[in-house]
């Protein structure tokens, strides 16, 4: 361990994490109390990415510190992207090992996450990925990989045959790309060897998590071999999950702050809320961990609490996230601090969509809306609205607006949170004159759809691959037109104005 020049100075010496640090740690932080030397990799995991290390990895490092079998439960995180070799690069010369922040707004958790087995970089050649899943220790796959890693046509949510990756998997279907072709291909393997099934664990935000992944799966499976897809049937599970926990992207400053308040040294760090959920379908075809002695639910039906959280939470993240970025706001929380968001918030939760939901076993629902919105407002979590408006996958707001024109029920706040979403998928100038930045696998087309529509919703309501029929209902369209044009017109600020004015 060399010596810093702060700690020539007097100060405390900063060190790089790893594993022999540990011992040299900052008291504050707590350290892992098991022996990693004896971890075993049980699980591999696609797209290990910030809220993976935040929400599984965490549950899973949590367990092994009170269950000394646990430790056949190592993760090995995945990266398919290029941009995912910088994880790779950081985190494999700190052992694995990585550090993460818990922050309520008066209070933060330190704690270094050993979990972690092995990372995978598989940007640009799957084979090693492929051979670790192939292993009959790995008993799980999971994904966080967001709703574009699957794949699917945005009207159907089924495969899509044209999709770029699918087409590369089927050319060349030993060799794949894209994370459903990985699952398909180490399924044939698994049957080839007479090895038995894993378990595809789907912790994506997306409503029937398991069985879109098990839909995908099985479709590609046919288009390579009818046989294959029939093994997958009868031996493998794809069971739903809902997880929950608000995980902005690692900033520079998370990095300092962990350098000057904690003088450890850790080239990719988390920082994380202190709220954590996770409900989980009990449907796994080999042993699982005992995730519940940490605090996760296991059920026999997710559905009720996904649809909870995708249409509270993640409706609501979506609706303050583009009205917010439109009116010049950079960060959730300083949007929040606005009380026109928390009162907008609040009334399209109680009026529209909280009524689309079916009872929660379990779950105060004033409740968990009341603490929705406490936690947007946390002052500790700096997620920006960009990430959010990205990240936020719009279906959540369209089931909610089709559920009630369904029972023919108003949409006007749910037209309020479109309005903002196509504003500002235009991409031009926020409020403020900054530039809004637009990330979407359709960004080219629904940009310029936005220009050519402009303060009418007609040219992008066109775009029947993400909207359906939703364009020729007029109880939509009408309040839908309305709101738009006078987002133009007078700014996102006082047309949530007025229309808040009426509740």
């Amino acid at each position: 361990m060399s010596v810093s020049n702060a700690a020539r100075a007097g100060q405390p010496s900063v060190i790089a994490l790893n594993q022999a640090n540990l011992a040299h740690a900052n008291p504050k932080i707590k350290t892992p109390q098991y022996d990693r030397a004896k971890l075993t990799t049980g699980i591999v995991h696609l797209g290990f990415g910030g809220f993976h290390r935040a929400h599984m990895a965490r549950y899973t490092h949590e367990l092994m510190e009170i269950d000394p079998s646990a430790l056949n439960w190592g993760i090995a995180g995945t990266g398919l992207m290029p941009s995912d070799k910088k994880m790779k690069d950081s985190l494999a010369p700190q052992d694995c090992l990585y550090t993460l922040v818990e922050r309520d707004g008066k209070d933060e958790k330190v704690a270094i996450i050993g979990s972690v087995s092995q990372i995978i970089y598989a940007g640009e050649s799957t084979a090693a990925l492929l051979a670790e899943i192939e292993k009959e220790t790995t008993k799980i796959v999971s994904l966080t990989v967001t709703e574009n890693g699957y794949c699917l046509n945005p009207t159907t949510k089924i495969l899509d045959p044209e999709h770029k990756l699918i087409k590369q998997d089927l050319a060349t279907p030993e060799q794949p790309h894209s994370a459903i072709g990985v699952i398909v291909e180490s399924y044939r393997r698994r049957r080839d060897k007479g090895l038995p099934a894993f378990t595809a664990l789907s912790c994506d935000n997306i409503q029937h998590n398991g069985h879109v992944l098990h839909d995908a799966v099985i479709a590609l499976a046919k288009l390579r071999d009818a046989s294959l897809a029939e093994w997958i049937e009868q031996n493998a599970s794809f069971p739903n999950t809902m997880v929950d926990r608000i995980t902005p992207v690692t900033a520079p400053g998370d990095i300092d702050h962990l350098r000057d308040a904690y003088q450890l040294d850790d080239k990719w760090p988390v920082v994380c809320e202190s709220f954590t959920q996770w409900v989980i379908e009990d449907k796994f075809v080999a042993s699982r961990p005992a995730w519940e002695k940490v605090g996760a639910q296991f059920v026999p039906d997710v559905e009720p609490y996904e649809v909870m959280k995708l249409r509270l939470l993640n409706a609501s993240h979506l609706a303050i996230a583009c009205l917010g970025d439109v009116g010049g706001y950079t960060y959730i929380d300083e949007t929040m601090a606005d009380p026109r968001f928390q009162k907008f918030m609040a009334e399209l939760m109680d009026r529209e969509t909280g009524p689309t939901l079916a009872p929660v076993p379990g779950i105060d629902l004033p409740s968990y809306k009341k603490t929705l919105v406490e936690r947007f407002a946390n002052p500790a979590i700096k997620d920006t609205v960009e990430r959010v408006a990205t990240d936020a996958p719009l279906n959540t707001v369209l089931a909610s607006i089709r559920d009630r024109l369904k029972a023919d029920q108003s949409v006007d706040l749910l037209a309020l949170t479109l309005a903002g979403w196509m504003r500002r998928i235009k991409g031009d100038l926020d409020e403020k004159g900054r530039q809004i930045r637009v990330h979407h696998p359709m960004a080219d087309i629904l940009k310029a759809k936005a220009t050519e529509g402009g303060s009418a919703p007609a040219a992008l309501l066109s775009i029947t691959q993400l909207f359906g029929d939703l364009g020729q209902d007029k109880r939509l369209v009408e309040p839908l037109r309305k709101h738009l044009a006078s987002i133009y017109e007078i700014g996102c600020f006082k047309t949530m104005d007025k229309v808040l004015a009426s509740y």
